[in-house]
């Protein structure tokens, strides 16, 4: 493919129409920062976009519609919208769940995982969608990251969040917590944690140093509170540091994720998907009481065993913030920033 520069290029989708995508989309690509470190396209729709310019009020920056990747300019002030025309403005309704949304946002992904897949663009980052508005529209899956396993043909995989020295990776996610609890069993655990370390060689850590957390209080206290960590995290630790990976644990569940912050480790292994996400969304979604609104949004959402790159906002939709133009848009700078780093990396191993 030809490029206009040797910068890479993300595949970006604009998530639920219906929600705040589009308008924080508009206000990340309105700094021209975004295309010095990338050549950033959306997957979308056009008219949606160009919506999203007033209501952010932006209707300085332009929107380009394309149908094929190689008409992109990747110019400041312009945004490249690979032109999906699933949305019908007339009966789009800003902050409510719809098939008509639903099915889009679906096609969004879809369509940015063929691009990928075929090397048109060299990494991937995802605006949100409703899982309810999917599912209405006949797409059952429970997030992005089921999505990308099924159509990239992926059968290990795991999500990593990541707020600046803070990463978490899940031994599962969207599951019920009972559930969630049967799947901690050492054969995935030990899969976790080694692509928990793959991760952060990627991202540029030399030598990582993983905390695997506990399933329960005190990390079971040698049983007394249960008996996941003797039978099923231990092993799984111990393998990994047979592997050459300096992994440490159980460790505490209420005390390894401040250990992290301090940087005692470089990332942590989560049993379960709120007990990674709750202290994530601690520190990177900041409210101010006083002015009533959100100062930060942060974080990034990122799949992990994928043959490609896939960033994300660590954001739903927004619904009751959709069509105002508020929207904090932090989170997908983040995104694109993470993609950028992992892109590059993955082209890298390419070469090798």
């Amino acid at each position: 493919m030809v490029r206009l520069s040797e910068k890479l290029t993300l595949g970006i989708t604009m998530g639920d129409p219906a929600g705040i995508g589009p308008e924080i989309t508009v206000k990340a690509l309105a700094k021209p920062a975004i295309y010095e470190s990338c050549n950033p396209v959306i997957i979308g729709d056009a008219a949606v976009m160009e919506a999203a310019t007033r209501i952010v009020g932006m209707e300085n920056i332009k929107i380009n519609a394309i149908s094929a990747i190689a008409e992109a300019q990747f110019t400041p002030g312009i945004i490249d919208v690979y032109d999906m025309k699933l949305v019908d403005l007339d009966q789009l309704e800003r902050g409510k769940v719809s098939a008509m949304a639903g099915e889009a946002a679906f096609q969004y992904v879809k369509k940015v995982i063929e691009l990928a897949l075929d090397g048109q663009v060299d990494g991937t980052v995802t605006n949100a969608f409703s899982k309810e508005a999917i599912n209405l529209a006949g797409h059952h899956y429970s997030g992005h990251t089921e999505v990308y396993a099924e159509f990239t043909g992926t059968k290990k995989y795991t999500m990593m969040l990541a707020h600046e020295n803070l990463r978490v990776v899940h031994v599962s996610t969207h599951v019920p917590l009972r559930i969630a609890c049967e799947r901690v069993k050492t054969e995935r655990v030990l899969e976790v944690i080694r692509i928990a370390h793959q991760a952060c060689l990627d991202l540029g850590i030399e030598q990582p140093k993983i905390g695997v957390a506990g399933l329960n209080p005190h990390s079971g206290e040698n049983g007394m509170f249960g008996r996941e960590e003797m039978e099923e995290i231990t092993p799984a630790i111990e393998a990994a540091r047979a592997a050459g990976i300096c992994a440490e644990g159980p460790v505490p569940p209420d005390t390894v994720f401040s250990k992290a912050k301090g940087g005692w480790y470089d990332i942590v292994v989560a049993m379960y998907h709120d007990q990674g996400h709750i202290p994530l969304k601690v520190v990177g979604f900041v409210y101010n009481q006083k002015e009533q609104k959100w100062d930060a949004v942060a974080g990034v959402n990122i799949t992990l065993g994928l043959p490609i790159v896939r960033t994300s906002v660590d954001h739903g939709t927004a619904f009751d913030q959709a069509g105002q133009g508020v929207a904090n848009e932090l989170s997908l700078m983040n995104a694109i920033d993470y993609g950028v780093h992992l892109a590059k990396s993955n082209k890298q191993k390419q070469k090798m």
